[in-house]
């Protein structure tokens, strides 16, 4: 999919149809089931369709309450609705169950029915009315997981209460105040009880508060008026993430969302906000919307796949089913906006000028504009294990926009490890590799990360990030009661394009081609110069990829090693 630049509401509708389109033959006869893939999840095949049905509605919902205008996703979705609500009809979605996966879902029917009635309520008939408000009330009869998913029951029971129909008050005054336990300050949210930072704290958290202080502004001014505020200040660090071109930072869990990573831009222009320029924020938008459409991100048939830059179910979570990408559609929210909103006359302005290094204090990363790179050094905070190589998305010592990072084949050689922006420990011999899980304790401070972490007991490391001009520097002070093998590996860097050349000499490697490289130079006992050949799809940008290192010999005791990682982009 190629485009050119988006600028007018048309550009933007019709990247809304170039997406969606390809999926209107393939819905059920009902319009209330969508089938896009036979891949493994961990919730039934009723709430894989349920979802592929739904989450068109996060664009459809702004597109028609900005004056769209589309009969056949009209016809789908008000049979649908109507059919899928229907315990009498074969295509019912049936009831439910704790934590059940309809309940996300639930979400965008809400906010059709609270910003768009006409097209998501009122075309039912009466019964049809009943059914789906019977339906959504089911949220309120089972437990749904503290965290980001309170926001789904409230604003259920918000779009029953506007409706007049029976909604839960004391459910949603409950949610509400769960919701205000988790803000940390400064504009950042914890996502329930999780302590790692990630695009949930963008595309849930703010998004939602921010829908929830649109259409409650006259309810709940208070609450309100701290949703918005709130977002202006974390704004002033989100922004961080995004690079130049387009490319917001991969880093952390649900990246298969991909351009829901800007959605928070576009609900900060829906509910007003003011504190980033109009200019900047249409910008940042524009631009990564049309970096997404450089990207591999569809099937042969225009359908989104799992993955992040092409097609990957190696770096999945277990709750990726083949229609939750279309969850990334939150993003096309700004399609509400009207005709002669100044949104769409604003020119794409270009990203501020930002601090080189900036301490992202609450996001525990200190974040680094390196020439054309965006570059995250993460603390290591992080739940250990969860949803799926929580390791690599969050644990790496650094992230890059244009290196992206590579998710683990296998815990066994280095190969399948693919150990990029990592210090991977192999012991007497072993194939197993151990590299940082998470941190036992860390400090950020002026703009430099310091972690202690444990990659097997018996191995303890201190390390210190200190971000440089082309790069940065790693120091490691490794206390080992083995006899091991420590390599600590550059980024990845994309094979078999053009100019690709790799170079070992000494304690130095590097891997380069036409458009970008990295090299790693290493001080320490026998240090020795690799590269890593890692295994094919392991990496979120490119399908093959290579990892310039450095290793070093780690007797029992006291090791002190010191590693340069610099990069060039083009």
């Amino acid at each position: 999919m190629q485009f050119k630049q988006l600028n007018t509401k048309i550009d933007f509708q019709n990247w809304l149809h170039t997406v969606l389109d390809p999926l209107k033959p393939l819905y059920s006869q009902g319009g209330a089931r969508l089938h896009l893939g036979d891949t493994g999840v961990t919730y039934p095949e009723v709430s894989i369709e349920m979802e592929a049905f739904s989450r068109p509605l996060w664009a459809l919902v702004p597109y028609w309450a900005g004056g769209g205008k589309d009969e056949r996703f009209e016809e789908i979705y008000r049979n649908g609705l109507e059919n899928g609500t229907d315990p009498n009809h074969p295509e019912f979605w049936g009831g439910f169950t704790d934590y059940d996966q309809r309940f996300v879902e639930m979400a965008a029917i809400a906010c059709g029915m609270i910003f768009t009635p006409d097209m998501i309520w009122e075309p039912l008939s009466d019964q049809g009315k009943k059914n789906l408000a019977a339906w959504l009330y089911g949220i309120n009869e089972h437990i749904i997981p503290d965290c980001n998913w309170q926001f789904f029951m409230i604003l259920v029971n918000v779009a029953l209460k506007k409706l007049n129909q029976p909604y839960d008050s004391d459910n949603l005054a409950a949610g509400l105040e769960k919701v205000e336990s988790y803000y940390l300050g400064e504009g950042w949210y914890r996502d329930g009880a999780s302590s790692q930072k990630d695009y949930y704290i963008s595309f849930a958290m703010h998004y939602y508060g921010l829908i929830y202080a649109v259409c409650m502004e006259e309810d709940d001014p208070k609450r309100c008026r701290s949703f918005k505020e709130r977002a202006e200040l974390f704004a002033q660090d989100f922004i961080y993430w995004f690079d130049d071109n387009g490319a917001a930072l991969p880093y952390g869990r649900s990246l298969s969302y991909r351009f829901g990573e800007a959605a928070f831009w576009s609900t900060y222009v829906f509910a007003g906000l003011k504190g980033i320029p109009l200019e900047t924020v249409k910008g940042l938008i524009a631009r990564h919307l049309q970096w997404w459409s450089q990207q591999k991100m569809f099937d042969r048939d225009g359908i989104l796949t799992i993955g992040y830059g092409y097609p990957n179910l190696i770096m999945a979570e277990r709750y990726n089913a083949p229609g939750s990408p279309y969850w990334g559609m939150k993003t096309l929210l700004c399609l509400a906006l009207p005709d002669d909103h100044p949104f769409w006359s604003a020119p794409a302005g270009e990203l501020p000028k930002l601090d080189t290094v900036k301490t992202l204090k609450m996001a525990d990363m200190v974040m680094h504009r390196c020439s054309k790179d965006t570059v995250a050094y993460p603390a290591g905070v992080c739940e250990k294990y969860g949803h799926g190589h929580v390791p690599e998305k969050y644990s790496k010592f650094a992230y890059s926009t244009r290196f992206g990072f590579s998710v683990a084949k296998s815990q066994i050689v280095l190969h399948e490890n693919a150990p990029d922006s990592a210090l991977a420990f192999v012991i007497d011999g072993d194939d197993y590799v151990f590299v940082r899980k998470v941190s036992d304790s860390y400090e950020i401070n002026d703009g430099k990360v310091v972690s202690t972490w444990t990659p097997f007991p018996g191995i303890t490391v201190k390390s210190t990030i200190i971000p440089e001009e082309n790069g940065h520097r790693r120091i490691h002070e490794i206390d080992s009661s083995y006899d091991c093998i420590a390599y600590d590996c550059g980024f990845s860097v994309e094979k078999f394009t053009e100019g690709y050349e790799e170079k070992i000499q000494g304690t130095y490697a590097s891997v380069s081609y036409i458009k970008q490289g990295c090299t790693v130079t290493g001080q320490g006992p026998e240090a020795k110069g690799i590269v890593i050949n890692s295994d094919p799809n392991t990496n979120v940008l490119y399908p093959n990829a290579s990892i310039p290192g450095v290793s070093y010999k780690i007797e029992k005791g006291k090791t002190r090693v010191e590693t340069v990682v610099e990069t060039y982009v083009k």
